[in-house]
């Protein structure tokens, strides 16, 4: 499941603990993401679901539950 897999890789990234994130966690706001930490975000999704993110796509979404839905469309695209 996307949503499980985004989770884990945000909580490895941000170094807090799973259970903490929902679809409702703004990652700039509740995970502290600065520019940086978002390329960084961009790569590792990209790499785990074998997508491309643009820049303009990414800040476009503020929280988890956003970004799922973008790369779940992004994969039935591609499908």
């Amino acid at each position: 499941m996307v949503y499980d897999k985004v989770k884990e890789l945000l909580a490895s990234q941000f170094d807090t603990d799973i259970d903490k994130i929902t679809r409702e966690t703004d990652i700039a706001g509740d995970l502290g993401a600065d520019s940086l930490d978002l390329v960084e975000m961009i790569m590792m999704l990209e790499e785990e679901f074998g997508i491309v993110i643009t820049d303009e796509s990414i800040y476009a979404y503020k929280t988890v539950g956003e970004i799922t839905a973008f790369i779940e469309s992004m994969l039935d695209k591609n499908a």
